[in-house]
């Protein structure tokens, strides 16, 4: 919370600056409404300009918008125009001599609601941009790390009575085409159920079963799994197969091809469904998307499709930093692929809604939400962080 109430106290003061400096060279000195207002503004802008640079952005990713000049003065522009504009046609003609000075705070306090608006809309605009520019275009790497060609890891609960089929179908669709070429590993995370899901797995043929000993959530089964995988590629998806096994090959040859990160979505034009959800689950998913602008940056058709690849590196620095256990992780790897630049490829998905899932709408969404503040409060506090030389390394464009 340090950063957040730096944030907050920078702001504060730089709306001072533009509100007192405003008050005092029209009301006291009797400067006209757009002179005073103009520099009242510039004066607020280049404070906080200086003052979140300095204190506020030092282990965050929107620390970008401070280095982008031409971005932030163009934010700032589009502002003073807003607020200049609302106060001087509103005080056209208006005496600097005090006696309307409510009037003039009230107009003041309006223009200023305004500008801030439009600052933050513009800001959001911007950093879209910029994210978007990161992860357009993949980036020339090294083979990735690892003995086998894809892992697999299936996180599951309480699945006793499901979990054979699962393990079948995705041996027969998935497993067979892979390990004559290059290698394939299942591995089956048993979140800590209260039945036999781990042994039912082990039974039916899954390379690895992992059993916590506690139902700790979707977001630590995935990130055992990630610590343990052998492959080059490494994906995810859910016990409930929502999404075919076969899909998985057209991800990791995205990953394969370049892409960090490939990522399933189910609002993108190209996806069918093919079994539809409940309807309490599409709107609660829609809402959840709506709410992850508080934590990211991006504009993201789908944050929770349950079908997600991976180069192995990558993989490993973002589960290796993921600290959330429940729904929200996987808006917390979308947070640490924005943080640390990697590329990020969105595809269309065949969608088979299950009714195997285990997700309360209700429940699961008041985590989710309380979660995402949680990590948007960690980013701030800087404990995403990491070393740069800790990142998978680049190839140089020279070879």
């Amino acid at each position: 919370m340090r950063i957040l109430r730096r944030f907050v106290a920078v702001g504060a003061f730089a709306t001072a600056v533009d509100f007192g400096g405003f008050l005092v060279l029209h009301l006291a000195l009797g400067w006209s409404p757009l002179v005073a207002d103009v520099v009242a503004i510039a004066a607020a802008t280049v404070t906080s300009f200086v003052l979140h640079r300095v204190v506020t952005f030092a282990a965050d990713p929107s620390r970008r918008w401070y280095r982008n000049h031409g971005a932030y003065l163009a934010a700032s522009g589009l502002a003073l125009v807003a607020d200049a504009t609302i106060v001087t046609l509103t005080l056209r003609g208006a005496a600097g001599d005090g006696a309307d000075w409510w009037w003039v705070v009230v107009v003041k306090t309006v223009a200023v609601a305004v500008a801030f608006g439009v600052r933050l809309s513009v800001y959001r605009l911007s950093m879209f941009e910029a994210v978007r520019i990161d992860q357009q275009t993949p980036i020339p790497r090294p083979p990735a790390p690892g003995e086998l060609r894809l892992s697999l890891v299936v996180p599951a609960y309480g699945e006793e009575d499901g979990i054979a089929a699962t393990v079948t179908r995705i041996e027969a669709e998935l497993g067979s085409k892979v390990r004559p070429e290059g290698g394939f590993e299942l591995i089956v995370v048993d979140d800590g159920s209260f039945d036999d899901t781990a042994g039912a797995a082990t039974r039916a043929g899954a390379d690895r079963v992992i059993r916590l000993e506690h139902n700790s959530g979707k977001g630590a089964a995935v990130r055992a799994g990630v610590r343990a995988a052998r492959g080059r590629t490494v994906a995810f998806t859910d016990a409930d197969l929502s999404y075919a096994p076969a899909q998985i090959l057209a991800l990791m040859s995205q990953v394969e091809s370049g892409w960090d990160v490939v990522v399933g979505s189910r609002r993108h034009t190209e996806t069918r469904t093919l079994v539809a959800a409940r309807r309490l689950r599409e709107v609660g998913g829609r809402v959840i998307n709506l709410l992850t602008s508080v934590v990211l940056l991006g504009q993201y058709r789908d944050t929770q499709c349950g079908l997600k690849a991976f180069r192995s590196d990558v993989a490993r620095v973002i589960f290796g930093l993921s600290r959330i256990d429940g729904f929200a992780f996987d808006v917390e790897v979308f947070h640490l692929v924005e943080r640390h630049r990697f590329t990020l490829l969105e595809v269309p998905v065949e969608v088979e809604n299950s009714p195997r899932s285990t997700v309360k709408v209700a429940r699961d969404a008041f985590r989710l939400v309380r979660d995402l503040f949680r990590v948007r409060d960690m980013g701030r506090r800087g404990l995403y962080e990491l070393d740069p030389d800790a990142l998978p390394a680049r190839v140089s464009p020279l070879g």
